[in-house]
């Protein structure tokens, strides 16, 4: 599956911006697809996953409350919202696939997209 992302951009902080995933194909019954982030410096992290199947979502807790997973089945799309967005926010967004949510959640899965740069000023 290719996964391609969208929607980054430079924002004031307190801002949103609503990253997209469009993967090229997926069996919703068995997929998920997740929203890893990684700044200068710093190691990649988990943000959000979501079922495609059941809708089960996992947020990290630095973005709970601010950021929500959504999908699309129709459009094999993804989309992560994003709310009173922070400084600390910045970074290359990754959209992450596989078939088994836990191992989404943990990074671990084939299906990578290249990323989408979201820059928030103070």
């Amino acid at each position: 599956v290719q996964l391609v992302e969208s929607g980054g951009g430079l924002v004031q902080a307190g801002g949103s911006l609503r990253l997209s995933c469009a993967a090229s194909a997926f069996t919703p019954d068995e997929y998920a697809i997740g929203w890893f982030r990684q700044a200068p410096g710093k190691e990649r992290e988990a943000v959000s996953t979501i079922s495609t199947y059941d809708g089960t979502t996992y947020y990290a807790d630095s973005v709970k409350g601010r950021f929500t997973i959504s999908s699309d089945n129709a459009k094999n799309t993804v989309y992560l919202q994003m709310d009173n967005l922070k400084p600390e926010d910045t970074a290359v967004y990754y959209c992450h696939g596989d078939r088994s949510f836990p191992v989404v959640v943990a990074g671990w899965g084939a299906d990578w997209g290249k990323g989408t740069l979201v820059t928030v000023s103070s």
